[in-house]
């Protein structure tokens, strides 16, 4: 009788594992294709995190269950069932760690007293949650608590060609290139996040400063109170890349 318990203890924590995994790829798959709404994505997402508490519980009773009545098969299938349920929750933990080391902001860029500005992308958030408009101070020195090393780059060559490389970078990156306006130095582009696909928007402004070129980016979600750090990894990887297309970059004058 002992046996069997663990038996069907440890195939029910696997299963129920299986609808977990399933569960959060639908959350994130389900919101990038649009087939919901990602309110929907979110709430599929908190209820499979409240399920794997309970299929911990399953799991650790197969456990037990196995080992009191000595079957190797359920001890076999409750240790991978704690294994796969381990992997499973390695993403939302993950986010959810991200989220308690980053302020809860989504507006990051590179000039704090002159953010540069939308354009071309502003019909794009018509009706999305968050404005584009630069919220000013306070959200500025909360910039500066989380991101103390975000800053502009500078390279020695002239703004033409600084720009052409910004927009190769851009398309490189997978961005959506909305408008690239060489004579203001304006670049837009929308680019998605990687779980649920949400679409971040991110201008680069590229202008002359002394004998060579200062380029300063700015990076927005549409929905979402935080970015989980994730417009702040945008904005240095593109630095990244653009600094790789060019000899080394000018000092900073400061």
């Amino acid at each position: 009788m002992l046996a069997r318990a663990a038996s069907l203890t440890a195939r029910v924590g696997l299963a129920l594992t299986v609808v977990g995994a399933l569960s959060l790829l639908l959350s994130g798959v389900g919101t990038r294709w649009d087939w919901w709404d990602y309110r929907t994505g979110f709430l599929i997402l908190r209820w499979t995190l409240y399920g794997g508490v309970a299929i911990i519980v399953v799991a650790v009773a197969g456990l037990i269950l196995g080992l009191l009545a000595r079957t190797g098969r359920s001890l076999l299938v409750s240790l991978v069932t704690l294994v796969l349920l381990a992997a499973v929750a390695a993403v939302p933990v993950g986010a959810l760690r991200s989220a308690g080391r980053v302020p809860p902001i989504h507006d990051i860029t590179t000039d704090l007293d002159d953010p540069p500005r939308f354009v071309a992308v502003l019909p794009l958030r018509q009706g999305a949650p968050n404005t584009a408009e630069y919220a000013g101070a306070a959200l500025a020195a909360q910039q500066r608590a989380g991101y103390p090393g975000l800053a502009p780059v500078r390279f020695a060559a002239p703004p033409d060609q600084v720009f052409a490389r910004a927009v190769e970078v851009a398309r490189g990156l997978g961005w959506q290139i909305v408008a690239a306006v060489p004579a203001e130095g304006r670049l837009e582009a929308t680019d998605r996040t990687r779980w649920f696909g949400f679409r971040d928007d991110v201008v680069v402004r590229v202008a002359a400063e002394g004998t060579g070129t200062r380029v300063d980016v700015r990076s927005v979600s549409r929905v979402g109170r935080s970015d989980l750090g994730t417009n702040a990894r945008r904005i240095r990887r593109f630095e990244e890349a653009l600094e790789r297309t060019d000899p080394p970059k000018a000092p900073d004058p400061k």
